[in-house]
């Protein structure tokens, strides 16, 4: 967080800070889980408008899942995991009997099977590492308060690879350069919505001011709290956490690592000013001592020819 933001007690304007001067509202994602059915359109939709090249389809034998997770040619990755779960006590039964459905008593606690699915993205960072660290210029905030790589001025360094919180971005094995999803940085210019939120048929990929997206994201844990999902909560939607809070974020149904979210991520490049101070000292301190003992032998010299 800036100085300015610290005084004054706002949020920060990432775009703003960026150097866009009048920048629209900041946009992003929210995701709720609750309502995914793993059909995978926002995958398709991504790669069809972005023109990302085929990633492998290989299935891992673990899961229904042929993706496995986001990468340089995966900017949308749909988690699916399967859950065994303790039954709840007092669930009625509906078996058939001579055809007929006909209430059975209520049934000891056993055992029954879930499926949790997500549709992982590049979270927009507010505070965002892969920024810090990139020598090219390559990645850059747009006026959105997204971050997008331009894949024309990377270098393939890959300093954003071991940035990244996340995990999210990847260089491409064929060239070496970094991709990730820029959240279709040219359909939010002509004033079109990304396409995976376009074509997501339950709604469970949102688009909007993020704002706005934060007070809905909130109305519809309370509304699952009601209906009895104690474990609903958001995840990336605080300001106050290790990255500044995500334009992507998410609504879950169980703890984040389940879904291969780290628990508390912290932007990689927050101790960077300290350690650079350290290291300024330091260097002043080895210069101090070099100029000392040269200038210790001379100064003695000068004292014996008197």
């Amino acid at each position: 967080m800036t100085e300015r933001h610290l005084l004054s007690g706002a949020e920060p304007d990432p775009a703003r800070d960026a150097g866009h001067p009048e920048p629209p509202p900041r946009v992003g994602f929210f995701t709720d889980t609750s309502v995914c059915i793993g059909c995978k359109a926002c995958e398709v939709a991504c790669k069809e408008w972005n023109a990302i090249p085929e990633d492998g389809l290989s299935l891992t034998g673990m899961s229904y899942d042929n993706t496995q997770g986001l990468g340089a040619s995966t900017w949308r990755h749909v988690a699916f995991i399967e859950q065994t779960v303790p039954e709840p006590q007092g669930r009625t039964r509906l078996p058939l009997v001579d055809g007929a459905a006909q209430a059975a008593p209520p049934q000891e606690a056993g055992e029954s099977t879930r499926w949790l699915m997500s549709s992982d993205v590049c979270k927009h960072c507010t505070h965002a590492a892969c920024l810090d660290v990139c020598p090219t210029g390559s990645l850059f905030r747009t006026e959105f308060g997204t971050v997008v790589v331009q894949e024309d001025i990377c270098n393939g360094c890959g300093y954003c690879v071991p940035a990244c919180p996340y995990g999210v971005i990847e260089q491409r094995p064929s060239d070496g350069r970094a991709f990730k999803c820029t959240m279709c940085y040219d359909r939010l210019g002509a004033g079109q919505e990304p396409a995976c939120a376009k074509a997501c048929p339950t709604e469970s990929i949102q688009f909007g001011p993020l704002d706005e997206l934060r007070e809905r994201a909130a109305l519809r844990v309370g509304q699952l709290h009601e209906a009895g999902v104690s474990g609903a909560h958001l995840y990336g939607d605080d300001p106050e956490d290790g990255v500044g809070g995500d334009g992507a974020f998410f609504l879950l149904l169980d703890k984040p690592e389940v879904y291969g979210l780290p628990p508390d991520p912290v932007v990689t490049t927050r101790d960077l000013p300290a350690m650079w101070k350290h290291a300024g000292a330091a260097a002043a301190s080895l210069l101090g001592g070099f100029a000392l003992s040269f200038a210790l032998p001379a100064l003695a010299r000068r004292r014996g020819t008197r």
